[in-house]
């Protein structure tokens, strides 16, 4: 895959959810390629190469992840948590796109190192809205870290 293309992982069970943002991103012309992921477990085999994905290369992570928070199999908290906790992918931004109002929802995800927490529009139009802003945010207009990579013995490199 072409190291300059902009890839999502997106993370979600509601093929409606699905569907309005693959809609929101291809009509702004801010994505290539998203790869998405319907519960918590694929998205971890995903990220960490490993089951279905086990082919796929730490070399082109995603450069950005949008999580659901309520997930079949693995809840987005502890996708959010394994993604946070281990180097080789926790300067992914991981953007928490929840129906949820619950203050300790957004306090525990920016606690586990969310980048962002936001709640999902119920308004077809305002949700549009939402993912294109977020989209132009984290795609174009961030600068993302310098990526590293693992070395054979599991270190950290520049």
């Amino acid at each position: 895959m072409d190291s300059d293309v902009i890839d999502i992982l997106l993370v979600d069970d509601s093929q409606d959810d699905v569907d309005l943002t693959l809609h929101a991103l291809r009509a702004e012309s801010l994505a290539n390629h998203v790869f998405v992921a319907r519960d918590g477990e694929e998205a971890l085999d995903f990220l960490f190469c490993t089951g279905p994905h086990r082919q796929r290369s730490f070399e082109h992570p995603p450069k950005l992840v949008l999580l659901d928070l309520k997930l079949p199999k693995v809840d987005g908290m502890q996708v959010l948590q394994q993604i946070k906790s281990d180097p080789r992918t926790k300067t992914i931004p991981v953007v928490l796109m929840t129906s949820s109002r619950e203050e300790r929802d957004m306090a525990k995800g920016y606690n586990l190192g969310a980048n962002s927490y936001l709640q999902k529009p119920v308004d077809f139009e305002q949700f549009r809205k939402m993912v294109k802003l977020l989209g132009l945010y984290w795609l174009v207009t961030n600068q993302p870290p310098i990526t590293t990579r693992s070395s054979p013995q599991g270190s950290v490199e520049e």
